[in-house]
């Protein structure tokens, strides 16, 4: 369902968490009006590849100069008709450009503006550039992380500090902050740090040792791979399945199947983990993937199958939910993408039809706002807007 549908974010940045959170967003049901710099002056500014962040779905798209005077009066005047403004600049930027939260606020108190980066807008790190391995690093979370065949910490498969760290830090304190105004009228200034959604996501780690001292590493802890049954395993075809029986219950069923019952009464016995890992993966060895996933998967045994994204995408349970959609880009032609799988969005979606490369709805958006024709006219021909 369109839960946030009659509200408005401006987003000013390109991709990263902010791209993140506006996709959310315009999921939901917010219309998204994207603000990318004019061609003579993006240069910097990084263009995801067709496909990327719903490639554009959900989303209108306008280009502004930032360092005219009559650029930024657009962003104030398009401020005033919004209730979310999302920028990425480094910590300072979108100030020094006019387009900070005090200059926006003076046009629309009850704003909300959230400022996305990777350290925050304050502290010692606040003005290193970095990207998500980065803010993994300083969090904890790659330390740990399993490690590669070299010994370092292993780089993630996925984007989890733009992903779930900013974009989805970025959604929580947005959609808090529009509770907040509709209760109590006032917008709000959001200072989101990838960096400080990753220690949200360390915090069990976190919160143990500064309790008690214990500190959590590689092959340490129940879930980073102390144990044999939170594990992952390669099977006889050279593909992996993952293990995470923690409950007494699912594990017992796992040596049941497994026909290694003489661990049953070990499952938190250190002493005996790295022969019952050795164990488990001679067990596995002697069957493919997705014959331990026909013997195991639905028995209560807390085992999946890795699986590519080339599986990902042809898996059958991620069809039976409705969980891609088809896109149309006019010119890469028809190709399948994910849809809006979070709760509560709606599933079933209609092609998305992708805008050209280099369109824009300036007009549209710059007329909804209430510029006149001969308004839009002039801040073209000025270059303030494309």
């Amino acid at each position: 369902m369109a839960f946030l549908s009659g509200l408005t974010v401006l987003d000013l940045a390109s991709v990263g968490p902010a791209a993140r959170a506006s996709r959310i967003l315009a999921d939901y049901g917010m219309a998204v009006v994207k603000v990318a710099p004019v061609a003579a002056s993006s240069g910097k500014q990084t263009d995801p590849v067709f496909h990327a962040y719903g490639a554009g779905r959900g989303t209108r798209r306008i280009r502004v100069d930032l360092k005219s005077e009559a650029g930024k009066e657009v962003i104030y005047k398009l401020a005033e008709t919004v209730d979310v403004v999302i920028e990425s600049y480094r910590p300072g930027v979108a100030a020094r450009l006019g387009v900070g939260y005090e200059d926006l606020k003076a046009r629309n108190p009850r704003l909300v503006y959230c400022s996305t980066s990777g350290y925050g807008q304050d502290g010692p790190y606040s003005q290193w550039a970095g990207h998500d391995i980065n803010y993994l690093a300083l969090g904890g979370f790659l330390g740990c992380s399993g490690r590669d065949s070299e010994g370092r910490p292993a780089i993630p498969g996925a984007t989890v500090a733009d992903s779930a760290g900013g974009g989805m830090h970025a959604v929580i304190a947005i959609v808090s902050a529009l509770l907040n105004r509709f209760r109590n009228d006032e917008g709000a200034y959001l200072d989101v740090a990838a960096t400080d959604g990753v220690l949200s996501l360390m915090s069990l780690y976190l919160d143990q040792y500064t309790a008690t001292g214990e500190e959590t590493g590689p092959n340490t802890g129940v879930l980073t791979g102390k144990y044999a049954w939170y594990q992952v395993y390669r099977t006889g075809d050279d593909k992996a399945i993952a293990l995470g029986a923690i409950e007494g219950h699912f594990y017992q069923n796992l040596c049941r199947l497994l026909e290694l019952e003489q661990y049953i009464g070990c499952q938190y016995d250190d002493s005996v983990q790295e022969e019952m890992k050795a164990a488990f993966q001679e067990k596995f060895l002697t069957r493919s993937r997705d014959e331990w996933t026909q013997a195991l998967a639905a028995h209560d045994t807390c085992m999946a199958p890795v699986l590519s994204i080339s599986e990902v995408v042809r898996d059958p349970h991620m069809l039976a939910r409705n969980t891609f959609m088809s896109a149309r880009h006019p010119q890469h032609g028809e190709f399948t993408q994910l849809g809006p799988v979070l709760a509560g969005c709606e599933r079933a979606q209609p092609q998305h039809q992708v805008a050209a490369p280099g369109t824009t709805d300036t007009d549209a958006v710059l007329g909804a706002a209430g510029f006149s024709a001969d308004d839009i006219r002039r801040l073209r021909d000025a270059g303030s807007v494309e």
